[in-house]
């Protein structure tokens, strides 16, 4: 990819308010509300009885600690058309904000971590609130908005019509950045032309259990300035920075920045007045003891408060000055529990503030405890501003784009001898010909084993996805195979060998029928032992809204003589266990095509559902299959394929002394023991299962009155 988009709608100026002014203290009572908000909903959710006993728990400190990034986002930079991650343990932020901007009714605000209610961790699919993306899942919801970006890139390339987007934001915690999936994905190349991305680290240096020792910060800034990202840090506020210019104030710099986290935290829990001498305990000059003196004891104790993180008018500046053609971080130094008696503690995580605290805070705030969730007065500035951000940040809700028939069959006969592997070769190279509207919504992607996974024959037909055309230096190689044309209409996107970055981006690519309107069929393929590798952010994707079909292939032990760390012998549990996702794996090629043209006809609509394909390199004879010549007994196997599995016996079932189940690529051994059996007099039936999931949901069905028709296999056995 090239390093600039000029078609990138994050450089709109009509969209973004960079041209207005900023009223800081306006800003500033939104925050302490927001604050107050935040720490009610907790306090709320743990103040229900709950008969169990079971603790609620909460993160009001987490929470504070994004107050202030979060308020100079909402209510002065974003835009409808921007997208936001926002970390975890600020869910309840996220609340209080949709409840300011209107777009969460004060109803809903007492039932955070309650059954139906909102959620602890901002929720896509659940919360009843404005939420962009899922982030229960540490680290994954943070790299989720880097994929989603690179979506709707592709989707603007294929259909220009589709909606405009502006930034992509993640809010992530500093101890997110322990995450191995953060760094896959800052460090993949493509990721470098991203300039709609903007990562903002709440680094308040604290984690659940402890202050976090030493100071990493110089290798986090090394680690993304290496992969082509801007980095601003905002480490001080504009009060103390002024301090900083006074005779003195440099050796005060140098102090502060000097000292351990663990100190730094410990100043902040002392009283004011022990601030001077902490501050002195190494000694000092006249200058720096002069101006430490002519300081109050609260102005010095506030000063040293003073991070970039809690500078409104900082913050907003930063987010509008930051340089667009390419990716950004932001790295700005907050505190734990910022404005809260917990404020700095080192164990203050899930410590909740009491009743005497609690109305304390409500003071400061301009709230009160006996009514937590009372709106800013009408007509108030506050309540304008609010109502004015809700209006411009209100989206209109999203249409699907036309429909996509997706055909049940592509009528063509299978009667070479082929895996399933290289029979979805085959099936995605014949649907551009047969189904050229379906193979138009088709987008593959893979970590560098197109080739050894049959995808190239779909790449010599519709080509590797770039935002703008590269030269192919081996297009006049006539002994090449397999043409590597990168050009922006391309529908193969290729990725690293990191599996966490494919399934991050497939998910975000399931999920653009949602966002914007526009169907994608995603299809990535993998080598089947590593599919428990991209597990968790395969499972966030699918939690997440995104649909999508992943294809582990090789399977099984077709990989044997590779050695055993590429044979997989747990991946079929793993997919028969995944919720929101069908588990299939065909043992013909016929029943290849049938059952993945269902599957796609499942992904990226309203009520869809994603599927997982377990495909294997052992070639089977088709002829096994047995097909009916009749069209009508076809369409009826074709049917039973879909829907589970189906008979290959011909005997009637009540003659079976024994019925042998068979999946996949051992199906030539099932028939084969059903013949031995015969021999020794034994009727053997033989049932061919396309998935499992689907015939243990069809038995899960029988007697219940759950809707769904369930499997015909059932009736077979």
């Amino acid at each position: 990819m090239t390093q600039t988009d000029p078609d990138r709608p994050a450089d709109r100026p009509a969209d973004r308010p960079g041209g207005q002014t900023v009223d800081v203290d306006l800003l500033r009572r939104i925050s302490r509300r927001v604050l107050w908000l935040a720490t009610a909903i907790v306090d709320a959710a743990n103040r229900r009885k709950d008969p169990t006993g079971v603790k609620v728990g909460g993160h009001q400190a987490s929470s504070a600690s994004m107050v202030d990034i979060m308020v100079a986002l909402w209510f002065s930079e974003l835009t409808r058309f921007d997208r936001v991650s926002v970390k975890p343990h600020a869910s309840p932020v996220l609340h209080a904000v949709n409840h300011l901007l209107g777009d969460l009714d004060a109803s809903w605000l007492p039932t955070l971590r309650s059954a139906k209610g909102l959620q602890s961790y901002p929720s896509r699919t659940k919360d009843p609130g404005t939420v962009d993306f899922s982030t229960g899942s540490v680290g994954i919801g943070a790299t989720a908005a880097l994929w989603a970006a690179m979506a709707h890139r592709y989707v603007r390339s294929h259909v220009p019509t589709a909606p405009e987007a502006g930034r992509f934001v993640s809010l992530l915690g500093d101890a997110e950045l322990d995450e191995g999936a953060i760094w896959e994905a800052v460090a993949d190349p493509a990721v470098a032309s991203l300039g709609e991305l903007l990562w903002v680290v709440d680094l308040n240096r604290q984690s659940l259990d402890r202050v976090v020792p030493d100071i990493q910060i110089e290798r986090l800034q090394g680690m993304f300035a290496a992969a082509g990202w801007q980095v601003v840090t905002l480490k001080w506020g504009r009060v103390v920075s002024a301090l900083f210019e006074r005779p003195g104030g440099a050796e005060l710099r140098r102090r502060l920045e000097a000292m351990p986290n663990e100190e730094y935290q410990r100043i902040l829990r002392v009283d004011t007045s022990e601030v001077v001498e902490r501050l002195l305990a190494g000694g000092g000059s006249a200058d720096l003891h002069a101006l430490l003196g002519s300081l109050s004891p609260a102005h010095l104790a506030s000063a040293v408060r003073d991070l970039g993180g809690h500078d409104l008018g900082l913050l907003v500046d930063t987010f509008r000055e930051v340089d667009t053609h390419r990716p950004t971080v932001v790295f700005a130094y907050t505190v734990k529990g910022r404005g809260l008696p917990t404020e700095g503690h080192p164990n203050n995580h899930s410590v909740l503030l009491n009743e005497a605290q609690l109305g304390a805070l409500a003071e400061a705030c301009g709230a009160t405890a006996d009514d937590p969730f009372a709106p800013f007065p009408a007509g108030s500035p506050e309540a304008l501003l609010c109502a004015a951000r809700g209006r411009a940040l209100r989206r209109e809700p999203v249409t699907p784009s036309g429909h996509v028939d997706v055909p049940t069959s592509l009528g063509r006969p299978h009667r070479s001898v082929l895996s399933t592997q290289a029979s979805l070769g085959r099936l995605l190279a014949d649907l551009v010909r047969d189904a050229p509207a379906t193979a138009a919504r088709v987008v593959t992607c893979s970590p560098d084993v197109a080739s050894s996974t049959n995808l190239g024959g779909w790449i010599n037909k519709t080509g590797v996805w770039a935002v703008r055309e590269r030269r192919d230096w081996f297009a006049d190689d006539a002994e090449r195979v397999l043409r590597w044309a990168e050009v922006p209409t391309g529908q193969h996107i290729e990725l690293g060998i990191a599996e966490v970055n494919l399934v991050g981006l497939l998910g975000e690519l399931g999920a653009t029928w949602s966002r914007w309107g526009e169907r994608l069929i995603p299809v990535a393929t993998l080598y089947d032992p590593f599919v428990s590798r991209a597990l968790e952010p395969w499972s966030f994707g699918i939690y997440a809204g995104g649909q999508s079909i992943l294809v582990g292939t090789p399977s099984g032990v077709t990989l044997a003589p590779e050695g055993g760390a590429h044979q997989s012998i747990t991946t079929p549990s793993i997919g028969l266990e995944q919720p929101g996702c069908v588990a299939w794996e065909p043992a013909f090629g016929q029943d290849l095509e049938w059952c993945f043209l269902h599957a796609m006809s499942r992904v990226g609509v309203p009520g869809g559902t994603s599927a997982y394909f377990r495909l294997s390199t052992r070639p089977v004879d088709p002829a096994l299959a047995r097909l009916p010549d009749d069209p009508a007994l076809l369409e009826r196997r074709r049917r039973q394929a879909v829907a589970g599995g189906y008979r290959l016996s011909t005997h009637d079932p009540a003659a079976d002394d024994v019925t042998l189940v068979g999946v996949g690529a051992v199906m030539p051994e099932v028939l084969a023991a059903a013949d031995t059996l015969a021999t020794a007099g034994v009727t053997a039936g033989v049932v061919c299962l396309t998935s499992a999931d689907l015939v243990f949901r069809s038995f899960q069905q029988r007697g219940s009155r759950a809707a769904g028709t369930g499997s015909a296999v059932c009736d077979l056995l």
